[in-house]
């Protein structure tokens, strides 16, 4: 009997300890960017993260003046981006491309929603959810 409470204590405590660690949260679109703010950006890839549930792209780009500064983009996950045709030398590091998308919410931050990656030689690929920008090539 000691026994049996011992262990239906010690199996509530489990359960209990398994609720407490904490859930990663999914935001909406609409939470973390806004699509009236389309933004365009031209960069060199310095670092891809593949990954569930979203995948970035981070680009080192030059302003006007010439000082550099990184930006990420939030893209599909891997699974969708080769639905969508993207193939391993899309997101080369080094290469220059052009991302389109929206800006995130807070203006401050060099982020975005990527739309669509225009490659140097000029392939695109779609690799994220349309906002409100004009679709410069459809």
């Amino acid at each position: 009997m000691l026994r049996r409470v011992i262990g239906l204590i010690a199996a509530a405590a489990a359960v209990g300890a398994l609720g407490a660690v904490p859930a990663s949260a999914h935001h909406s679109f609409a939470a973390a960017f806004d699509a009236d703010k389309p933004v365009s950006v031209q960069g060199v890839i310095t670092q891809v993260k593949l990954a569930n549930p979203h995948s970035w792209i981070y680009l080192d780009v030059k302003d006007a003046s010439g000082t550099v500064q990184q930006w990420g983009f939030e893209a599909q996950t891997p699974t969708a981006l080769i639905r969508s045709g993207v193939k391993p030398d899309v997101f080369k590091v080094g290469s220059t491309v052009t991302i389109r998308g929206c800006h995130a919410r807070d203006a401050a931050k060099n982020e975005g929603a990527a739309r669509e990656i225009i490659l140097a030689d000029g392939r695109s690929y779609i690799i994220g959810p349309k906002g409100n920008e004009p679709d410069a090539n459809r």
